[in-house]
């Protein structure tokens, strides 16, 4: 009996040494940064693209444009209460102090500078596949932004979510080692296609909220933009793949995002208004790549 009980100890500390390996953060090493100028131009783009004001901004001040970035919206979602964090450029309560490698960690690896792994419900499964020029870019953006001192409660998340080091067996499964897209130069119209899928697969992380979500939560690769549950469990999030939107052109898709007026002459409504708020500062040929992207069956 000792003899087993030595065995299953030892077996069960091998198990355990085995889940922390595998569980560990995986950061990128400073040299996998380019040498880059940055865009401040490209960065407003991308900046908008994201939606980083829809979530992370505040209702005041800059609201109209979503420029300062407080954070404090809270997300209810099965795992628990999500408080948006303050990624303004303030140096202890937004992301100020962060290095151009901390972003890039936290944006294509889901860590924080300290190496803790963030919660999927910040969308780096989509960021990921953004290129590190465009990446370099949106932190100069932000950089320049007004900074913001307000300091954002903890999450409160139940049991097993709370356990950050978790998070990075889930990163195993879901979170690929390098990123699968990248804006592609070519002639007409496979270009313009090639960015809409940059666009709608990267920065404007479509599938977070319009695809649905496995037992573990991780977007279905199954069902790709083909609605989902909204993450607070009030209504569902409408279908946005081409056998949803047969009935839309890409023009009236585009006219969509521009102006907020769908085919019927109805207005756009609900929590959409932001995201077509975005959509409406993208230059007019971002419009008609993703437009053209989504109307692409797969």
């Amino acid at each position: 009996m000792n003899q087993l009980l030595r065995w299953g100890l030892l077996g069960l500390l091998l198990g355990l040494g085995a889940l922390w390996f595998l569980s560990r953060p995986q950061p990128l090493p400073a040299s996998a940064l380019p040498e880059h100028k940055p865009d401040l131009a490209n960065g407003e783009v991308l900046f908008h693209a994201a939606g980083c004001g829809s979530c992370h901004g505040q209702p005041d001040g800059e609201r109209a444009r979503g420029l300062l970035l407080s954070g404090g919206l809270v997300m209810t979602t099965p795992a628990g209460r999500f408080h948006v964090p303050n990624i303004s450029p303030h140096e202890t309560a937004g992301i100020g102090a962060w290095s151009a490698l901390d972003f890039v960690n936290a944006m294509h690896r889901g860590l924080s500078p300290d190496g803790r792994h963030y919660y999927p419900a910040f969308p780096y499964t989509s960021y990921q596949q953004m290129t590190l020029p465009d990446l370099l870019d949106l932190k100069a953006y932000l950089d320049q932004l007004p900074p913001s001192a307000q300091v954002v409660p903890e999450h409160e998340l139940d049991f097993p979510w709370q356990l950050h080091r978790g998070i990075g067996l889930w990163k195993r499964l879901f979170l690929g080692a390098e990123p699968a897209l990248a804006e592609l130069p070519g002639a007409e119209p496979q270009d313009l296609l090639l960015r809409g899928r940059y666009l709608v697969e990267g920065p404007g992380h479509c599938g977070a909220c319009h695809t649905p979500r496995t037992w573990l939560l991780a977007e279905d690769p199954a069902r790709p933009l083909q609605g989902a549950p909204a993450a607070d469990g009030k209504g569902r999030v409408p279908g946005i793949s081409a056998e949803q939107l047969a009935d839309w052109s890409v023009d009236d898709l585009s006219y969509y995002f521009e102006a907020g007026v769908d085919p019927d002459f109805d207005v756009v409504g609900g929590s959409m208004v932001a995201v077509q708020e975005n959509l409406a500062r993208l230059p007019a040929r971002d419009r008609q790549a993703i437009a053209l992207y989504l109307k692409t069956p797969r």
